[in-house]
């Protein structure tokens, strides 16, 4: 195969790579929905497709914003995603079904300005002593630690901006759905990808199961690529 798969990251990247793909991991600023999504447009106009898009957790919300009116965008892949519809907002979807370990009071997250920040912007961690069991339940504790203490901030507005006319109404979509989530609720989860006409594949894994199963994660983009080639 020759397709891209861009957002493949971590132990995914290698196993691609084996199977003969080009992989392309390019950054998610995350800065707000609208911003995030002109990166990884702007980011996709420097490359020849065909293009397998993968997006993790936030990134769901991005892919589905950057691909939509790209032709050479041939698949979506959610791995423990949002996938929104049109109007759907970060945090209405978070607290959609019970459970989700962001959608608590008080809120986990320690908040800390950043310069230049828009009006009333602020940056947002995710508490260390809420992390590992939120993000990274099921991993070591010394790699859920590592994790907690590396995390890169998500811009508070990126919260409440509405998401665009969704890539998965023309694009295939397929949806690695771990079933020990605590970031998106299973519930959650499978209604957003049957919304969508995704393929799902449920595992036993966290919300990071590109860590916990990278294997398994693969496999689903693999698949993807083959679908639609």
């Amino acid at each position: 195969m020759d397709e891209r798969h861009n957002g493949a990251s971590g132990a995914r990247g290698p196993r691609l790579q084996a199977a003969g793909d080009t992989v392309d991991a390019p950054p998610n600023p995350l800065r707000g929905l609208s911003y995030d999504a002109s990166y990884l447009t702007d980011f996709l106009s420097t490359i020849s497709g065909p293009v397998v898009l993968v997006g993790h957790s936030y990134g769901g919300m991005v892919i589905t914003n950057a691909a939509t009116g790209n032709p050479d965008v041939k698949a979506l892949v959610f791995d423990d995603a949002y996938i929104p519809a049109a109007t759907d907002t970060l945090l209405g979807l978070t607290s959609a079904e019970p459970g989700s370990c962001l959608a608590v009071s008080p809120a986990p997250f320690n908040v800390v300005p950043y310069p230049g920040a828009p009006s009333g912007d602020v940056d947002l961690y995710v508490k260390q002593s809420v992390f590992p069991g939120c993000f990274a339940n099921g991993l070591p504790a010394a790699k859920a630690s590592v994790l907690a203490a590396t995390q890169r901030p998500l811009a508070a507005s990126a919260l409440t901006e509405p998401s665009g006319t969704p890539a998965w109404k023309s694009i295939p979509s397929w949806a690695v759905i771990g079933t020990a989530d605590h970031v998106i609720p299973l519930a959650g989860q499978l209604n957003m990808a049957r919304n969508a006409g995704a393929h799902v594949t449920e595992i036993n894994a966290p919300h990071l199961s590109m860590i916990s199963d990278p294997g398994a994660v693969a496999t689903v983009i693999i698949r993807a690529a083959q679908a639609t080639s």
